[in-house]
């Protein structure tokens, strides 16, 4: 699933893989199960490696508490290829309640600015300005790094970490130590530069996850499925009632704990940006505003599950995104 450039990583790669153990007489240890899976997993999103996170999640979700012991075990190939699938279906479904934001480096953003002379002039003159701090109108040649870092993720270039071949293109290219370059020497430098790096990036994907979290009703609905964990928050949200002044209305002292602790629920931060001011407003204009302080606790505990259904109805349709960087 794409979104402005962006690729949402939500398990559906994985539910259509179909994956068996390679051939082998012999027991496997649960390291050897692991690895497989992670590797197989990997391979389907676009090479992304896993982020320790989701897989400890995943774990927990097949029942591994201890990782060190599980990997030690031994496991028949018939135990082995059920840990296997039921792994497999783990971070999928980890992946589902808590999707990955990833973009896709694959040259082509890099390609787009190459291809045209004007497009390339403007961006060089860009970085040039930027870099060149004391308007001394030169920079030095190990600027260039500090350009691509500069041009980041947003313009088709990998961080030096996910992508440590950036180190040996500027070499090869001279792009190191202080000798000064003008505008144009920098232009006619950075080109070629940035054509290694596309069709390096052509032939070897780097997938990037962007620190963003996406709020999709997932963990909604878990809460509403559980009978206790929804009357223990209903209750909460009635004790809030309780101490409140009796012409308040109930969706009032509903949204306002929601607001307070609603990322705890499931909900995205109230403060997170204007999508989710925008989603609480279209939520509660959405619920009868009408009910009364007066009506009985058992009509109010039905007023915050149909509220807390309808966000979850909302974020399915519409999952916010929250820049976690922000």
């Amino acid at each position: 699933m794409s979104e402005g450039g962006m690729t949402v990583l939500d398990g559906t790669h994985l539910r259509s893989l179909q994956v068996s153990l390679p051939d082998s007489d012999v027991t496997l240890t649960g390291a050897q199960v692991l690895d497989f899976a992670e590797s197989k997993a990997s391979d389907s999103l676009f090479g992304l490696s896993l982020p320790q996170c989701l897989k400890s999640s995943a774990l927990h979700r097949v029942n591994v508490d201890d990782d060190i012991s599980f990997r030690r075990s031994e496991l028949t190939r018939e135990a082995a290829t059920s840990k296997l699938n039921d792994y497999l279906t783990a971070i999928a479904d980890e992946l589902k309640d808590n999707p990955l934001v990833v973009s896709i480096l694959d040259g082509n953003t890099l390609r787009l600015f190459l291809e045209d002379e004007d497009d390339f002039a403007m961006l060089a003159e860009n970085i040039f300005t930027d870099l060149d701090t004391k308007d001394k109108g030169k920079i030095s040649k190990g600027e260039l790094r500090n350009a691509l870092v500069h041009m980041g993720v947003e313009m088709g270039i990998p961080p030096f970490e996910e992508f440590p071949l950036l180190n040996d293109i500027l070499k090869k290219h001279g792009a190191e130590g202080e000798e000064e370059l003008g505008q144009s020497q920098f232009a006619e430098l950075l080109q070629p530069i940035l054509q290694e790096v596309a069709d390096s990036l052509a032939q070897k994907h780097v997938a990037f996850i962007h620190n963003i979290k996406i709020v999709n009703g997932s963990k909604l609905r878990k809460l509403l499925t559980d009978e206790k964990q929804l009357n223990n928050v209903t209750e909460k949200i009635l004790q809030e009632k309780r101490c409140k002044k009796d012409d308040q209305k109930n969706t009032e002292i509903i949204r306002g704990f929601l607001e307070q602790k609603g990322k705890e629920l499931g909900l995205p931060p109230s403060e997170a940006n204007e999508a989710v001011i925008l989603l609480y407003d279209a939520v509660f204009a959405d619920v009868e505003s009408g009910k009364c302080a007066a009506e009985s606790e058992d009509v109010f505990r039905d007023l915050v599950k149909e509220i807390l259904e309808k966000f979850a109805e909302q974020l399915e349709a519409n999952p916010v995104y929250c820049d976690l960087d922000n």
